[in-house]
């Protein structure tokens, strides 16, 4: 499908040229621009703020991988097949299982250092789902920082790796036949490259990481607002599973009306044995699952949501008093110190928590080498759709995902590259005339934007409150759009291209919401309460054409 839409932004003023640009410097940006360097290509790095600045350096709990002993790759797949809900690929399950052990060890060779016992193995703890001990961790609860740091420090240490940093992706360029020729980007920094410009590539890989700020409360850092999947969408690609956002359960409650990025309490915390309960002390998790605190994080995020709803309460705890105070700085510094730096200490007290949005099991839809429906446009990380989420995110799988898939993505660039199959391709410089200039809401809109989506497509969703969302969200862009005819537009800009980049997957989310009648992993429809394996056991893939935005049932799963 060819795109139809464009940002509105001012012409590129500079040109540069290269074999690969990598949109993003998490996990799996790194780790696809270290391996396709490997492979002999020119890499270009463009990143929305430094290197080391997106939701990477967050994660806490660790790396899921079967490295321990007993475990198996099938053991893990079993978990992530249950996790998901019925609408995990399979088989991208199965490349990741059994792929992984060798990517973490291959982690580990690059330099990133992982908690270890007195002789040198590995330490290994658990998180909900898992049936076995299999997360490695860095630094206690810092697993995040710590491969963030060994990436990092390899990227640097490679002088051929072009680093464009403080900059915001805006769309793709593509030849005459819609295969991916290269983008455009804005760059906020000094010299020859400020202000809009464009990157001639032959190929683009997308690592731009979720889309957490399109609600108000998230873990997510300031920068992930979907720019990503957006540009997708623009570019005429597919997209799926938008409706599987992963709410996590114990996010630190610093307040009412709190909004922005909130302190995560990790699921190792209770994979070490805290436990949730209520002002009594009450453990409400116990008989709700097999596996209590530690069951899947929607059953979790429900369980805590239906307490605080027959409660009347604003959060529910996490109490770890009796780890005692050294395991706390041992075990959990991180933790520690954040939940002391807002007043409250886990040693003495229990934590206040509730559930806040934190990964998005959908994305840019890919197949098991990470190409999307554009030629020569691939994603991986949280800004894909691999299928091995499936309806909720396993703990610790998306680190994992973003090893797996970066390296195959690589595998499959210096395979074509090769093969004479990745030429530089010509600009359909008309094509991009033609596409539809998105107008701009105003900055102000971000937050609207976060209000609505968090009323109506948040932690428990409903017919008539994501109608509400998608009443509003249709008003933010006729309005922009009425703005942009009086010739009174809002200035392109980082914050309104944000925004607009926003109200474009908050109206695709609502969308692909309304659309699943049913409730299923992380998706919790109040008017719909039951699974419905029978009408439901499938994708929904969303596309952005001529028309808007449109959903489609795809395949049954089996």
């Amino acid at each position: 499908m060819p795109a139809t839409h464009r940002l509105t932004a001012p012409a590129p003023g500079w040109t540069a040229t290269t074999d690969v640009v990598v949109v993003g410097s998490g996990v799996a940006g790194l780790t696809a621009a270290l391996n396709i360097r490997t492979a002999g290509l020119r890499v270009t790095v463009v990143t929305k703020a430094v290197l080391d600045e997106g939701s990477t350096r967050w994660a806490q709990g660790g790396v899921a991988a079967a490295l321990g002993e007993g475990d198996t790759p099938e053991q893990h797949l079993a978990d992530t097949l249950v996790a998901g809900a019925g609408v995990c690929d399979e088989q991208a399950v199965r490349v990741l299982v059994t792929e992984g052990p060798e990517a973490v060890r291959r982690l580990i060779a690059l330099g990133a250092a992982f908690d270890t016992d007195a002789e040198g193995e590995i330490l290994l703890t658990r998180e909900g789902g898992h049936h076995r001990n299999r997360i490695v961790h860095a630094g206690g609860d810092a697993t995040g920082a710590e491969i963030s740091r060994a990436l990092v420090a390899a990227v640097h240490a490679d002088p051929e790796i072009e680093l464009i940093e403080h900059a915001l992706v805006l769309d793709l360029l593509t030849d005459a036949a819609g295969r991916t020729a290269g983008l455009t980007l804005h760059v906020m920094g000094e010299g020859q490259r400020d202000g809009v410009g464009a990157i001639r590539a032959r190929a683009v890989v997308l690592a731009t990481g979720g889309m957490g700020q399109v609600f108000s409360a998230t873990t997510n850092p300031a920068v992930s607002t979907g720019d990503g999947v957006a540009l997708a969408l623009r570019a005429g690609a597919e997209v799926a599973d938008l409706e599987f956002v992963q709410f996590h359960p114990t996010v630190f409650w610093v307040g009412p009306g709190a909004e922005g990025q909130l302190p995560l309490v990790s699921e190792a915390v209770r994979g070490e044995g805290a436990h949730l309960v209520d002002a009594a002390g009450t453990r409400f998790m116990v008989g709700q699952h097999e596996l209590n605190e530690l069951a899947p994080r929607d059953i979790v995020a429900k369980a805590i949501t239906r307490q605080m709803a027959a409660q009347g309460a604003e959060h529910m705890y996490l109490d770890g008093r009796h780890f005692g105070a050294r395991m706390w700085a041992e075990r959990f510094p991180t933790i520690l110190a954040s939940c002391r730096a807002h007043g409250i200490d886990p040693v003495t007290e229990p934590i206040p928590v509730a559930p806040a949005a934190h990964h998005a099991s959908g994305g840019v839809r890919t197949d098991l080498h990470g190409r999307t429906s554009v030629p020569g446009l691939y994603a991986c990380g949280e800004v894909a759709c691999t299928g091995v989420h499936g309806a909720n995110r396993l703990a610790s799988n998306s680190l994992l995902e973003g090893l797996v898939f970066a390296e195959r993505i690589a595998h499959d660039l210096a395979e074509r590259s090769a093969a004479g199959e990745l030429p530089l391709r010509e600009v359909d410089v008309a094509a991009a005339r033609a596409a539809t200039p998105v107008p701009l809401p105003a900055p102000e809109a971000r937050a609207r934007i976060q209000h609505l989506m968090s009323r109506g497509a948040g932690v428990l969703r409903s017919a008539g409150s994501m109608a509400e969302a998608a009443e509003g969200l249709a008003a933010l862009a006729a309005g922009a759009a009425e703005r942009a005819a009086e010739q009174k537009p809002a200035d392109p800009r980082v914050e309104t291209w944000e925004a607009a980049n926003l109200l474009l997957v908050g109206t695709a989310l609502v969308a692909a919401a309304a659309r699943r009648t049913e409730t299923r992993g992380c998706h919790w429809r109040e008017d719909f309460p039951d699974r419905d394996d029978a009408n439901w056991q499938r994708h929904l893939t969303t596309v952005l054409d001529a028309a808007g935005v449109r959903v489609r049932e795809e395949h049954q799963n089996q």
